[in-house]
């Protein structure tokens, strides 16, 4: 893959963006447990904050991917990296469950622009012949993002530091990490091509563009629901499912991590190709924005996984197992009927007007 000094830093960044996107957001899954008991709440009240930031991810890759469309991809970008990681870390500082659910809601916001932002981005400044490799690239910053939480997790939480234990609080403000990403895109990421090549075009309105491709964009909603399902529905609870049905402490035994590890090979193995096939699928008028609107429309409609899962396994007396293997095993069927009807438009050359 030759690919020039400035198309890598964009690559690099696109991906950093992404994976600390995700280790904010992976943050709190690995501290349910224990937010629920300072609050004095049940998991599944808490497990909405994770409903909350899916949901709202829908709002902001709209916001974002608007702004994207109209400023650039690049400031679009800095600003989404900048907000999430400062609502992200303002978390530690909630007093109640309702202000904490407040603020992953508008975490949320923020961490829904990014993925758009970053894959359009990216995808519009290499080469065609490039693009499968970089979009697997790419897509490997989420579950990199969720290695990173479950380390630091490890490394941290619980942990005595002279007279201060490190509790959930202290680790939220790891969140003001992606904001240093912003210096590097600032002054090492040049913007899209293609978005410098479409200042010259008049673009049409968003709506118009939506109508046009109607039966495309539904059936990337669909994909994408179904792809959200599969990946949170292995990922989110699965730390609850070891801490509340096994009474694991983060030092997890480590043939039960090398399944967790083959699991997630293939849930993220199959995500590997979706930044580049949304891209080659989007009109280039409104790149920014419609496949960050389908990927986060997709998660809305996945949005309420987490609540489920944590209310299946207390109706059936705790077992998050069953919760976790009914839905991977009902979406992973929903994933091969989507993928049987998907239009393909491999090598697609990416312009933005």
């Amino acid at each position: 893959m030759n690919l020039t000094g400035d198309q890598k830093k964009t690559v690099a960044a696109a991906f950093l963006g992404w994976m600390l996107d995700a280790f904010d957001f992976f943050l709190l899954t690995f501290l349910l447990k224990d937010i629920a008991k300072e609050f004095g709440v049940e998991i599944s009240a808490v497990a909405y904050a994770l409903f909350l930031t899916l949901a709202m991810r829908f709002v902001g890759a709209f916001i974002f991917g608007r702004l994207g469309d109209r400023w650039g991809r690049k400031p679009a970008l800095m600003l989404d990296i900048l907000l999430y990681s400062i609502f992200g870390a303002l978390a530690a500082f909630s007093p109640n469950l309702i202000v904490f659910l407040i603020l992953r809601a508008l975490f949320g916001v923020a961490m829904g622009g990014e993925w758009g932002l970053g894959s359009s981005l990216a995808m519009e400044s290499i080469p065609p012949q490039a693009r499968g490799m970089v979009s697997g690239i790419l897509q490997c910053g989420y579950p990199t993002g969720f290695l990173l939480a479950a380390v630091a997790n490890g490394l941290l939480f619980g942990r005595t530091f002279g007279d201060y234990t490190v509790g959930w609080r202290a680790m939220f403000l790891l969140s003001v990490l992606p904001a240093f990403v912003v210096l590097f895109i600032r002054s090492g990421v040049p913007e899209s091509p293609a978005f410098e090549a479409s200042k010259a075009h008049a673009k049409p309105h968003l709506w118009a563009t939506i109508t046009e491709h109607k039966g495309l964009v539904v059936y990337m909603v669909v994909l994408m629901m179904c792809f959200n399902l599969f990946s949170h529905g292995t990922q989110d609870l699965y730390p609850t499912f070891l801490q509340k049905q096994h009474n694991f402490d983060p030092a997890t035994p480590v043939l039960l991590a090398i399944g967790a590890f083959i699991m997630q090979v293939a849930v993220q193995g199959a995500w590997g190709v979706i930044p580049a096939h949304l891209n080659e699928l989007a009109p280039g008028a409104a790149r920014a924005t419609i496949p960050a609107f389908v990927y986060q429309a997709g998660n809305f409609l996945a949005s309420y996984n987490g609540p489920l899962q944590a209310q299946i396994a207390e109706a059936n007396g705790g077992n998050y197992a069953l919760a976790l293997a009914l839905v991977a095993g009902v979406v992973a069927v929903a994933i091969i009927v989507c993928i049987r009807f998907s239009p393909e438009r491999r090598g697609e050359i990416l312009k933005a007007h």
